[in-house]
C-alpha cells in the first residue's frame, strides 16, 4: 500500500480556526462510540481538508481507517461538525472501501460527500451538545495554542498537532497520558516554542515540525 507522503503546508487563519473547532466539538467521541465499538482515534489537519481517524480502542495502525473529508461542502461553505459527524458515521456504517493509499500506516479513503448522506443525531449527541456548549461557551479570544488535531499513537501516548500565531506551520507534539500532566500543560505553549527542541518528521506530512516530550 503505497504511503501518503504530501505534505501540507503552513495553514491559513481560517483553516486553523475550523480544524481547531472541529476538534473541539469531535473530542467526546474519543471516549463514547461512533457507532458500537468504533471510537475517534484521531483527527489530522490537512490542506483543505480533516482527515478523521476511527477504530476500536485497542486498534493498530493497519487497523484504523482514515477518511478523508473536505473542508467545504458542495456550496463552498465550511463543514460544520455535526455534519461531519454525521458523514462518519453513515462511512462507518458500510464495508470499509478497499484504497492503496495510506498515511503514517494507516488507509486513507478520500470521500465524495456529494452523494453522501449524514446519519441523524442520536440522543447522545444531543446531550453533549447542550453539555458542551454550557461548559465551552463560544468565546470571540481562541485557545493559544491552537488545537488542531491529535492521533492516539500507544497505551499513553498521543501527538498533539498545535498551531500558533509564531509558528508557520503546525507543530506535533508527542505527549505521555501519565505522569505529571497539569505541569505539562501548563508549560506546552513554551515548550512548542523551544528550537532546540524541534525535529523533522518525514512520516508525519501533517506537521512542519515534532517536539517529543514524552521525557519531560
Amino acid at each position: 500500500m503505497p504511503e501518503l507522503d504530501q505534505r501540507v503546508s503552513g495553514p491559513g487563519d481560517e483553516t486553523v480556526g475550523q480544524h481547531a473547532y472541529l476538534t473541539r466539538f469531535l473530542l467526546d467521541y474519543t471516549a463514547v462510540p461512533l457507532t458500537g465499538a468504533v471510537f475517534l482515534r484521531g483527527i489530522l489537519p490537512a490542506q483543505d481538508t480533516v482527515r478523521v481517524v476511527t477504530g476500536a480502542a485497542d486498534a493498530a495502525a493497519h487497523e484504523l481507517t482514515v477518511f478523508e473529508i473536505p473542508l467545504s461542502d458542495e456550496d463552498g461553505e465550511p463543514v460544520t461538525a455535526p455534519l461531519l459527524l454525521g458523514w462518519t458515521r453513515t462511512l462507518l456504517s458500510g464495508a470499509r472501501p478497499r484504497t492503496d493509499v495510506s498515511v503514517m500506516g494507516m488507509p486513507l479513503i478520500a470521500v465524495d460527500t456529494s452523494a453522501l448522506d449524514p446519519a441523524a443525531p442520536n440522543d447522545t449527541d444531543r446531550a453533549l451538545r447542550v453539555l458542551r456548549t454550557l461548559a465551552w461557551p463560544f468565546v470571540e479570544t481562541a485557545p493559544e495554542p491552537a488545537l488542531c488535531g491529535f492521533l492516539f499513537t500507544g497505551q499513553d501516548r498521543m501527538r498533539l498537532y498545535l498551531a500558533t500565531e509564531k509558528s508557520d506551520g503546525r507543530v506535533a507534539a508527542d505527549v505521555r497520558l501519565t505522569g505529571a500532566l497539569t505541569a505539562l500543560l501548563a508549560a506546552l505553549p513554551a515548550l512548542i516554542g523551544e528550537e532546540e527542541r524541534w525535529a523533522a518528521d518525514r512520516l508525519d506530512p501533517h506537521c512542519a515540525r515534532a517536539v517529543d516530550l514524552t521525557a519531560w
